[in-house]
């Protein structure tokens, strides 16, 4: 498998591959032909150097790719030929655990400053005596 990025690649013995007849486009040759790829890793147990937290993310990111064991389950029937449905396949992966290698922005909570207060308050004021002056009536 292609890396993933600089330091991660996940081996080629941790795929596991099946083909089965695709529902996609392909006219009287869908019928003959396995096109559809299904990519099985075992993403619990991997030799690859994914940082368990990472792994974690990507079971949040992705749960419906994930089975009860802790294997990742990919598929693809977009194109007509197998080879290009596992190189989809295999794109799909590499996306997946780039997306999950990516660490969250901590929200750190801001606080309002004084003059920002004082500017509300006095807006607010203003507002009011606006709305008091409308109130009041005119002469009659």
């Amino acid at each position: 498998m292609p890396p993933i990025t600089d330091t991660i690649a996940v081996p080629d013995e941790e795929l596991e591959w099946s083909f089965a007849r695709s529902g996609g486009p392909g006219g009287q040759n869908v019928n003959k032909v396995a096109s559809k790829a299904v990519l099985r890793w075992k993403a619990a147990g991997t030799a690859a150097p994914v940082p368990p937290p990472a792994l974690a993310r990507m079971k949040a990111l992705f749960p419906s790719r994930f089975t009860t064991e802790g294997d990742v389950v990919i598929s693809s029937q977009e194109y007509r030929d197998q080879e290009r449905n596992k190189e989809a396949c295999l794109t799909k992966l590499a996306d997946m655990v780039r997306a999950a290698l990516v660490e969250p922005v901590v929200r750190k909570k801001s606080k309002v400053s004084k003059n920002a207060k004082k500017r509300r308050v006095a807006d607010k004021r203003r507002d009011s005596a606006k709305k008091q002056a409308r109130r009041v009536g005119g002469e009659d």
